[in-house]
């Protein structure tokens, strides 16, 4: 059988379309269980946001230090897979709003009921397009592509907020550890008080009222150590949620915590030009520039909206007959002025929540910085004072062991001395926060002295 060139070329037409055709493949679900430790998962330095990060070795064998931790958490943080996903959706908008529109094509047919003489088929056949969407296409693209820009810099201004909330949950986690392994110390050293009272009770050498110091303080120990404890597991829980961990993976955690000192001048020339190097002020903007382009599409669509056609038709005398058509929206009642009240509020607001957010990052700022000279300061002289009772504790147990030193003296040093050191653990903790807050919040990492060898 062979076809004749146009219903050839014809088939040709229809088979591009067809192979230019999106299919469907499933993608079916996951189970959520987390990676059953950090050495199944891999790091690529590549995708680090901050070069710190991008230069580290990363190799979890020997345990993950604060970088480590940070760089894991960027790889493999299920909150920024969901945003990374969301990049993927502002991409494929972009694109979609740069296609042309499709034209339109429209074919119909009459039949005559008499087979009078002189009688045919008739036919229509008319091509239309949207010229207003053409026109209209320049602005579309232009938002679409800034709101991809926005959405990409909201996503670097996520991994650096999930680095410093890493960070955070490193020092909380070793922190919380350090207070634990006290705790525990201390009940093993006051159990053989803690056995003298008792037995002392029991024998009636001791009324309730003089034990009760005793008593007290194991069971004062014992409810912190289980406070702890439990405020322990749910940060090591946080931070193998955050590093896309399973909860039952292990969790070994090295060297020292990320630290940060920046100093005044440091903090003013960082602060100088906040709006032009911080992720979240720069995706603010990128947002503005959209709203332009919408706002601008919107004054456009006021105007009338034309369709301009070619047709050619067959009446059923059989007259062949080309013309045009053009439809054209008249603009009498609506003419677009919602949409243009709209995208105009909608640029104020974006307007002012910027200039906001840029207030509130000064204000923060100046109150980190004083915060951190305030803890600087308290942490000092918290340390004289743990290390004066640390001494003092020492002394009382050497003492009280000889039968030189009554035991609720010796009970109210080690309380004294544990209070202070518990103190001098969550005094580090609150500098620590603030300055990782601090260096978050102003966006620079060049000025930090960051101490995390591993051991």
């Amino acid at each position: 059988m062979r076809w004749r060139p146009s219903v050839r070329a014809a088939w040709l037409a229809v088979a591009g379309l067809l192979c230019g055709c999106a299919t469907y493949h499933p993608l079916p679900l996951e189970q959520g269980e987390g990676a059953a430790s950090a050495a199944r998962l891999s790091v690529p330095a590549g995708a680090m946001p901050l070069p710190e990060l991008a230069t580290h070795r990363f190799d979890p064998a020997d345990g993950l230090d604060a970088t480590e931790t940070a760089m894991l958490a960027v790889a493999n943080s299920p909150d920024l897979k969901v945003q990374r996903d969301a990049l993927g959706i502002a991409r494929a908008q972009a694109f979609a709003a740069g296609l042309l529109p499709d034209p339109q094509l429209g074919i119909g047919a009459d039949f005559p009921h008499n087979s009078g003489s002189g009688l045919t088929k008739a036919y229509n056949l008319g091509l239309s397009e949207d010229i207003g969407a053409l026109l209209l296409r320049s602005s579309r693209k232009r938002a679409a592509s800034a709101q991809a820009e926005q959405v990409n810099l909201d996503l670097l201004w996520a991994e650096w907020q999930t680095i410093a909330q890493a960070r955070l949950l490193f020092d909380r986690v070793l922190s919380l550890r350090a207070q634990q392994l006290e705790l525990d110390a201390e009940q093993r050293a006051l159990a053989p008080v803690d056995k003298s009272v008792q037995a002392a009770l029991a024998a009636g050498n001791l009324n309730y009222d003089s034990a009760s110091a005793g008593l007290n303080a194991m069971a004062d120990v014992r409810k912190r150590a289980v406070d702890n404890a439990v405020a322990l597991h749910q940060a090591e829980g946080d931070l193998r949620q955050l590093l896309g961990l399973a909860p039952t993976a292990p969790l070994d955690l090295v060297g020292a915590p990320y630290e940060a000192d920046p100093d005044a001048a440091q903090l003013a020339k960082a602060l100088a030009d906040l709006p032009e190097r911080r992720p979240d002020l720069l995706a603010l903007q990128a947002g503005y520039r959209a709203q332009e382009a919408t706002l601008r599409g919107a004054i456009l669509a006021q105007f009338p909206a034309i369709t301009l056609g070619l047709n050619r038709a067959r009446d059923t005398s059989n007259i062949t007959t080309n013309g045009f058509s053009i439809g054209l929206t008249l603009p009498l009642f609506d003419r677009n002025r919602g949409n243009i009240a709209i995208e105009t509020a909608t640029r104020q607001q974006l307007k002012d929540d910027y200039a906001a957010r840029l207030l509130a990052t000064r204000g923060d700022m100046q109150r980190l910085a004083a915060d951190l000279k305030t803890l600087d300061a308290q942490q000092a002289a918290q340390v004289a004072h743990a290390q004066r009772l640390d001494a003092a504790r020492t002394a009382a147990e050497q003492a009280w062991r000889k039968g030189l030193l009554d035991w609720p003296t010796y009970l109210a040093i080690r309380g004294n001395a544990l209070a202070a050191d518990a103190d001098l653990i969550a005094l580090r903790q609150a500098r620590a926060t603030a300055a990782i807050a601090l260096e978050a919040l102003l966006g620079r990492t060049d000025f930090v002295n960051p101490r995390m060898s591993k051991r």
